[in-house]
């Protein structure tokens, strides 16, 4: 068996399903226009800049989560998923993520985003595991923060242990172990795998991967 893991943010989408979150809300008035339209560009651009403060940007990102109750954030969700997500989701990514679930391939995506908005995105894929930053709840309730370690950077390295462990497995249960990417956030995990794939990478992580050898796929 062959374990096969996706970034999901401008790779598996062609876009960023965090900052079209933020989006989405302004637009609807959730979320306050002048307020939080440039923080939300200025952490996207700090992001790809590989500058990111992911507990800033956790509180800045799950704090609207907390202020309203689970059945309307379900049900913006379902409107973000038909006008933001699926408008980002290219039939070449569609086929790879199948190509690999007809191999037989243990799947996941792992991804900084929040479990909230990358949950549903996992399902479209049809893909089964999600290795994602966990926004805490309490009474059914989201609080505004992270439940345990971020899925970021060499957070991503330990979560998906702790998800292999899970399953009674570790990086040497599999015949080959394959990572999408497009990040220079992703150089943790793109160096644990086998075969690290560069996904219409950054200028970072193209230039890097160009050095290793490693293949460059566009999915655009």
């Amino acid at each position: 068996m062959n374990l096969a893991l996706f970034d999901l943010d401008n790779t598996l989408l062609s876009g960023d399903s965090d900052f079209e979150w933020a989006q989405f809300l302004i637009s609807k008035g959730v979320l306050d226009r002048e307020v939080h339209e440039a923080k939300n560009q200025a952490f996207y651009d700090d992001y790809k800049a590989g500058t990111l403060d992911i507990h800033a940007f956790l509180a800045f990102q799950l704090a609207p989560l907390s202020r309203h109750d689970r059945a309307e954030l379900d049900a913006w969700h379902r409107e973000f998923m038909e006008t933001r997500i699926k408008p980002i989701i290219g039939a070449p990514a569609r086929a790879l993520v199948q190509s690999h679930l007809d191999a037989g391939d243990l799947c996941a995506i792992v991804t900084a985003t929040n479990s909230f908005v990358t949950g549903p995105i996992c399902r479209e894929f049809g893909i089964p595991h999600l290795v994602a930053t966990v926004p805490a709840h309490e009474g059914g309730r989201f609080t505004g923060a992270p439940r345990g370690l971020p899925a970021f950077r060499e957070g991503k390295i330990a979560r998906v242990e702790t998800w292999l462990e899970e399953l009674g497995l570790w990086w040497g249960a599999f015949g080959e172990t394959v990572f999408y990417s497009d990040s220079l956030n992703d150089l943790p995990l793109l160096a644990m795998v086998s075969h690290p794939v560069a996904v219409d990478p950054d200028d970072t992580l193209r230039a890097h991967a160009a050095a290793q050898g490693w293949p460059i796929l566009s999915l655009r």
